[in-house]
């Protein structure tokens, strides 16, 4: 065997990128990025440290109040100790509650909750594997949409297509690096958001293209309250316009192209529909009030004249348009995409080499990669025999107010009365806004249980935990659409504890619940990666891949696909014949008025691209008490949460605390020095930071990033500081839209003060405080009896 294979055996993929790992002795100890990533990510460097960390899940565990009171017992979560189990009690404990809960309430009553973003693997991937577990059981509630892109995803099908499809299109580096002459990057192109990728990662190569289009002459505007959101090209200009208002400078620039004559009225007659509707409320023939750049210069804090010339020189250039995931999580963050479609169309550029729209450059390693779009094998879920679903970001709604009626894309719906959580995969502590309201509302099930890697918030705050293995602990397949790759993930790791992955919890619950032949279809692990890989095969071929079989795969290690034959241009075909390639919208063409969003009779969404004076006003409002407009980014040092307790993300801590920018202006206003500790508060909640201090945001806005374990001073106490720098203890809970009902966290007003108390201790790797349960063989016996 060449050294090259015996390389690649030791290869595993993550959400990050893939490294090549050492072991000595069943011990992690190295790991080192591909030879072929042009820009590795350092979050792997703490991959050694907590896989093999204090923080692990080592055996199953159930809190003691539960155990004493059951479902009883909730005001617990998040307060009490726990009681380590054997793994038959725990299966026991749990295969039970769901069985009561299906027999007393119905399948409607369990919540699948999973984010996925647990594993790169095809087949370990927790999401996929609760599912399926969930639907042969009879079913479940589930959640649509996402944390970060849900106003996105539910506008855009009604104006232009599906936004999972259209990330997938988007046009390739290459083209982009050939024809473009100025890129507007509205919310940037941060770099660290391109380290992730919702499958695996391989080639970072947002960077080289960046410096590319850059050295060929492209122009590079960043439109953003953070300079350092497109840090990667130093000579880019910037923008620097007020949170939230960006949908308002997109209205004034479509109305400097109407005004000045620029609109491209061939695209408008062959590919769009509403157009007139549309320029009639921007020219203000609807409510009296033109959205010229004068009037967005009050609302954007940008000159008036700067917007108008940005109109022009959109129009004089082959332009491309990209807007970030971060723009439209906010209030009306619908209307910031459509505005987007709006002015892109405006330009009739979409579907030309140089120019046109885009929604997801640098919000993952996807967008723009000259990769062939097959995604690799897949996990089959089956079919959830439950309708209802709620939209991800309204769980803490879902579980205050079971049987209440909400408005959600044209839908009046009913939320269902959860009794049991079933998490396995995210951590819904670091992705849900406003957590002191989630506490509230998780304490509202009878039962929670979670399969964890790691004790997180969410795992201390469960009723029942089973320790889950990591990637390094069993074998998978590593592969994601326009990744180029896949790889065979070996074991390199024994499970750490007792722990055990998914697929073996669930096939072990599956056999307790009397359907583990139909949940496992006798196979093993290793049996489903040989099955699932020789189902995509025909899916590859017509991607014009062909993939050898199992076994030569497994041996060789590593696949790396041909670039496609045809450079991709998001929406050639269409522009070329829109009527022989139409959109999926109801007119099949970009509808810059839609009739369907319009009948939902929503005041906030009238049918086309809007700006909502009310929402406006309600934020002054709220300005007048909390002054500072706090965004929370992604990390650069870790993957949401993920690694928060090592070497990468501790090294940017400020005394522990998560680091947070602040315009000198605003922090001499206040007394507040480079790297002082800061009490961030607001009437939701208050957290600790550590303050950076840089011209390099907007004075009046503020930035931290998401992914600090939530620390709560004192656990006893309802709302209790966070310690350590948790955002979404600040953040709102409201959603985007009755259209998106999407995470509106950039929608965030406070007050920060320094920090002048003894600084509390961050314990929030730490696991939570073990006790014994002296009643633990009449409470095993009496489970197991089925009582």
């Amino acid at each position: 065997m060449s050294q090259q294979a015996e390389a690649d055996k030791r290869l595993t993929v993550t959400h990050w990128g893939t490294y090549r790992v050492t072991t000595d002795n069943g011990v992690l100890t190295a790991v080192e990025p591909v030879e072929w990533d042009r820009n590795p990510s350092k979050i792997g460097f703490s991959m050694p440290g907590a896989v093999q960390g204090n923080s692990r899940v080592r055996r199953p565990a159930v809190r003691l109040g539960y155990l004493q009171g059951k479902p009883a017992n909730r005001e617990g979560r998040g307060k009490e100790p726990f009681v380590e189990v054997s793994w038959e009690q725990a299966l026991s404990l749990v295969a039970a509650e769901l069985r009561r809960v299906k027999d007393a309430h119905g399948n409607q009553a369990i919540y699948g909750g999973s984010y996925g973003w647990s594993s790169a693997g095809r087949f370990h991937h927790a999401q996929s594997q609760l599912h399926r577990f969930l639907n042969q059981f009879g079913g479940y509630t589930a959640s649509t949409n996402t944390y970060s892109i849900a106003a996105g995803e539910r506008v855009l099908p009604h104006i232009l297509g599906d936004l999972d499809d259209l990330q997938r299109q988007h046009t390739h580096w290459p083209v982009l690096a050939e024809h473009c002459e100025l890129f507007v990057a509205i919310g940037g192109l941060p770099l660290r958001n391109a380290q992730v990728n919702g499958g695996g990662a391989n080639d970072h190569a947002l960077d080289h293209w960046l410096q590319t289009l850059r050295a060929n002459g492209c122009r590079f505007i960043n439109v953003s309250p953070v300079r350092n959101d497109l840090a990667a090209v130093g000579d880019a200009d910037w923008l620097a316009l007020r949170p939230g208002s960006d949908t308002a400078l997109l209205l004034a620039v479509c109305q400097v192209l109407i005004a000045e004559r620029l609109v491209n009225q061939d695209f408008i007659a062959r590919c769009t529909v509403g157009f007139e509707r549309f320029a009639a409320y921007v020219q203000g023939e609807d409510d009296g009030e033109a959205k010229t750049p004068e009037w967005a210069a009050s609302i954007t804090g940008l000159e008036a004249e700067t917007i108008r010339q940005l109109a022009r020189q959109m129009a004089q250039k082959k332009t491309m348009i990209n807007m970030a995931w971060s723009v439209q999580r906010a209030r009306q963050g619908e209307q910031a995409y459509w505005a987007l479609v709006a002015v892109t169309a405006l330009l009739g550029q979409i579907g030309t080499p140089g120019g046109g729209i885009g929604f997801g450059y640098a919000s993952t390693n996807l967008a723009g990669a000259e990769r062939r779009r097959f995604s690799g094998p897949r996990m089959p879920a089956g079919r959830n025999a439950v309708s209802a679903r709620i939209p991800v970001a309204r769980i803490t709604d879902m579980l205050l107010h079971p049987g209440e009626h909400y408005e959600f894309d044209g839908q009046t719906l009913t939320y269902p009365d959860i009794r049991l959580v079933y998490w396995a995969g995210g951590n819904s502590f670091h992705h849900h806004q406003d957590l002191n309201r989630l506490i509230d509302g998780w304490r509202r099930p009878e039962t929670v249980i979670v399969h964890e890697q790691y004790w997180t918030a969410q795992a201390k705050f469960a009723d029942i935990v089973l320790p889950a293995t990591t990637s390094l602990e069993r074998e998978d397949i590593g592969s994601a659409s326009n990744d180029g790759f896949m790889i065979a993930m070996r074991q390199h790791l024994p499970p750490q504890g007792e722990a055990r992955d998914d697929y073996a919890i669930f096939s072990a619950l599956a056999e307790k619940l009397d359907f583990a032949a139909q949940f496992t279809e006798g196979h093993s692990a290793r049996g489903w990666l040989e099955r699932i890989y020789h189902e995509s095969r025909p899916r590859a071929a017509e991607d014009g891949i062909q993939l050898p079989d199992f076994e030569a795969f497994w041996a060789q290690g590593k696949l790396e696909y041909a670039a496609p034959d045809v450079p991709q241009i998001l929406l050639k075909a269409f522009r070329d014949d829109p009527e022989a390639a139409p959109l999926s919208t109801p007119s099949g063409k970009i509808e810059l008025f839609s009739a369907a969003v319009a009948a939902f009779g929503y005041r906030e969404a009238p049918g086309h691209a809007y700006w909502h004076t009310d929402e406006q006003n309600a934020q002054q409002e709220q300005r007048q008490r909390w002054p500072l407009h706090m965004l929370s980014s992604q990390p650069r040092t870790r993957l949401h949460s993920q690694y928060d307790h090592e070497s990468v993300s501790q090294q940017t801590k400020i005394n522990g605390r998560e680091p947070l920018w602040m315009h000198p202006q605003d922090a001499a206003a206040r007394g507040i020095g480079e790297r002082d500790i800061v009490k961030v508060f607001n009437d939701r909640g208050a957290l600790l930071a550590g303050v950076h201090l840089t011209e390099d945001i907007r004075p009046g806005v503020v930035q931290i990033s998401t992914g600090a374990w939530y620390d709560p001073l004192n656990a006893q106490e309802n709302r209790s500081l966070d310690k350590h720098g948790n955002p979404n203890v600040l953040t709102t809970d409201i959603g985007s839209s009755r259209l998106g009902q999407g995470s509106t966290a950039q929608t965030c007003f406070v007050e920060i003060a320094r920090f002048n108390e003894p600084l509390p201790e961050v314990t929030a790797w730490l696991p939570p405080t073990f006790v014994a349960f002296a009643e633990e063989q009449e409470f095993a016996a009496s489970n197991l009896s089925g009582e």
